[in-house]
């Protein structure tokens, strides 16, 4: 370790230059903010702060340096005394003696040229020089000064010998030059005026100059002053650089000297004025009144008319007499338009405003203008679910009802006939003055064809149409464009059950059938299928009497029996109770499809079209050993064949021969009349060939 140094003389040991120094605390000035009234202008008047700051530090340097120039010529080598002279021999350069006369004639005369001048004044000068960022200015010193070109609101106005006031700010700075401004000679020369009209609450004129953080700079008497974006206007100002240059009228609100800083307002001369248009017009306004607005707002309900002091509502309702879908079709934001007044509240300043009243009342004597039968022309201006409307002319709107649109055709949406904004021919139908309503057709353009539809179909008649639709209920045929009708599903077949009417015909064949029933009021035609043949019921009776025995072959097994073809197209049914004399809780277990069983009709309803047979019956009247035997055949044979997959015949042994005999001879009728009928169709199918 190295030793520790001894201190030197004195006890104590010198610091360092450099410590001397850098021991000294720099002193600095702290700056209070207090916050005013105007809102945000502490924080915009950071470049008038800024200016002002570089300003004082100047300053202070200039100060210094006089300082040290008086403590050099107070030191005491300047002070040394020097011996008296006598007298002064003066000559000039060529050698021409002056006497003192003359000397202080000249002096005299030399000093006549140099103005008296203080610090701190407004001097008078004259622009001797113009350079890109200074201005030279004589004041009649020894030296001139400088002035930045910035401090001149319009630069391109500075000239050479150009008279102006300056302020003189040092004499000498430490390069030997006066130190002069521009700006702070004309708040100097303007802020007794302008303190005069803070006082008095005056207002004055200003020329919006530049726009700063926060808000703008307006030109008052050649003096900047601050004017906050929230004092600009009485609603928010979107664009700030579309006011340069204007002149306004303000209001002095904040003074500061020492900071050369002004704040001023727009808003509140506006707002002054306002209430003053705002007593008169109160005081004026009368209900029935026109009176001119400017549009302020224009919303989906209407547009708030500012008339002068006091915003009035103009609802959508009272724009026109006609449709509108929003205001902006009719109004634009800052339009001058002409108002009626409706409704004023005294209590709550309320005004009720009309646009339309200002127009003839387009309603008035609507009778004699469209009277019912009329044929008229309008543009369709608006579609609905249940119909269209229609303009007539402006103001006056007719409905057309989707039922009144058409006197065939099942339209499903005004949509599908016509669209926003066709020229459509109608007739009036009624008028409701009272409701405002008119009821348009344009179907009766065209003759109803329903007067004469019995002419072209009259009941009885058999005619051909095309299967339009199917529904569980029946099929729509269409005997002719626009004319439909319903063949229900019990008109299909007398003695089928047809459960759907895709068993019969489908959609798009083309068929033949009979008309039935023609309604005028609902305008409806009932058709029938199963009427081109005659009814075989009554011979069926006879066949299938009480009693009767039959073969059937089962066509479906439901949960309460089975249901069976007996041949010829008739249907008969086998409750479950009949088909065995054992409780059968479900009949697929022990018949299928396809399987022919012997029956005994034990019900015959000739009005409902209905046939009940019976198993059970049919081997009552016979021995118990053959019912037996049939059960444990039919049990038998029917698991096999569910086993095996197939069906019909699994019963034809189990039956007696009478049973298969006319069984037998029923398939062979069946097949000769199935020939016969194949080849007349192949002969008319060659008929209509050589035709």
């Amino acid at each position: 370790m190295a030793p520790a140094k001894k201190p030197g003389k004195g006890g104590s040991s010198r610091p360092s230059k450099r410590k001397a120094i850098g021991g000294k605390k720099t002193s600095r000035t702290k700056t209070k903010i207090t916050k005013t009234d105007t809102g945000p202008e502490v924080n915009v008047q950071e470049e008038v702060q800024d200016e002002v700051a570089r300003e004082m530090l100047m300053t202070n340097r200039r100060q210094r340096l006089v300082e040290k120039a008086k403590a050099r010529t107070e030191s005491p080598a300047m002070r040394t005394e020097k011996p008296e002279v006598e007298a002064v021999k003066i000559t000039d350069v060529s050698g021409v003696v002056y006497d003192k006369a003359d000397y202080d004639a000249m002096v005299e005369m030399y000093d006549s040229t140099i103005r008296d001048i203080k610090e701190g004044e407004i001097v008078q000068g004259r622009v001797i020089g113009v350079t890109m960022d200074d201005v030279i200015i004589d004041v009649g010193f020894k030296s001139e000064g400088i002035v930045a070109i910035n401090e001149f609101a319009d630069t391109s106005s500075v000239a050479v010998g150009d008279d102006i006031e300056v302020f003189l700010e040092q004499i000498e700075d430490a390069n030997g030059q006066l130190l002069l401004s521009k700006q702070k000679a004309d708040f100097m020369r303007v802020w007794d005026k302008i303190r005069d009209i803070h006082d008095a609450g005056d207002t004055v004129e200003g020329k919006i100059a530049r726009r700063i953080k926060g808000g703008v700079v307006v030109d008052i008497m050649g003096v900047d002053a601050f004017l906050p974006g929230s004092q600009i206007s009485l609603r928010q100002v979107p664009d700030f650089d579309a006011l340069i240059g204007e002149t306004i009228e303000v209001k002095i609100i904040k003074l500061n000297k020492s900071r050369r800083n002004i704040v001023v307002s727009r808003r509140v001369v506006l707002e002054e004025e306002r209430e003053r248009m705002r007593a008169t017009l109160l005081n004026e306004i009368e209900v029935g009144q026109i009176r001119q607005g400017v549009v302020k707002n224009i919303t989906d309900f209407g547009v708030f008319i500012d008339l002068g002091g006091v915003d009035g509502l103009l609802h959508i309702t009272d724009m026109s007499w006609g449709r509108i879908r929003h205001p902006s079709e009719m109004v634009n934001l800052g339009e001058n338009i002409d108002v009626k007044i409706l409704d004023y509240d005294e209590n709550t300043s309320r005004i009720s405003l009309g646009l339309k009243q200002m127009t003839p009342y387009p309603w008035e004597n609507i009778e004699q203008k469209y009277p019912i039968g009329k044929k008229i022309k309008g543009t369709v201006v608006s579609i609905t679910d249940y119909g269209s409307f229609v303009e007539l002319e402006k103001g006056i709107e007719g409905l057309i009802h989707i039922s009144e649109m058409s006197w065939t055709q099942h339209i499903k949406h005004p949509s599908k006939i016509m669209s926003v904004g066709d020229q459509v021919d109608a007739v009036v139908l009624s008028v409701d003055k009272d409701n405002e309503k008119i009821s348009l057709g344009i179907k009766q353009m065209e003759p109803d064809p329903w007067t004469t539809i019995e002419d072209k179909y009259p009941v009885g008649k058999v005619v051909g149409g095309r299967v339009r639709n199917l529904t569980a209920f029946g099929a729509f045929v269409e005997l002719e464009e626009g004319i439909d009708g319903l063949v229900h599903i019990s008109d299909m077949s007398w003695t089928r059950r047809i459960q759907h009417p895709s068993e019969v015909m489908k959609k798009g064949d083309k068929v033949d059938i009979k008309v039935l029933k023609i309604d005028h009021e609902n305008r409806r035609i009932s058709l029938g299928y199963k009427q081109l043949t005659d009814d075989p019921w009554p011979e069926l009776a006879r066949k299938y009497s009480i009693g009767s025995e039959c073969l059937g072959t089962i066509t479906k097994v439901l949960d309460r029996g089975v249901v069976v073809d007996l041949g010829d197209g008739v249907e008969g049914f086998v409750p479950t109770n009949q088909l065995t004399t054992k409780e059968v809780a479900d009949p697929s277990g022990m018949f299928s499809e396809g399987e022919s069983i012997p029956l005994q009709v034990i019900e015959f309803d000739r009005g409902q079209h209905k046939v009940v047979l019976s198993v059970v019956a049919y081997y009552k009247q016979r021995e118990r050993a053959e019912l037996d035997k049939f059960m444990a055949d039919h049990e038998k044979k029917a698991n096999a064949a569910a086993q095996s997959g197939g069906g019909g015949g699994a019963m034809a042994e189990a039956m007696p021969e009478s049973l298969r005999q006319a069984a037998a001879e029923a398939g062979e009728a069946d097949a000769e009349s199935t020939e016969q009928e194949s080849e007349s169709e192949s002969d008319a199918d060659e008929e209509t060939k050589s035709e």
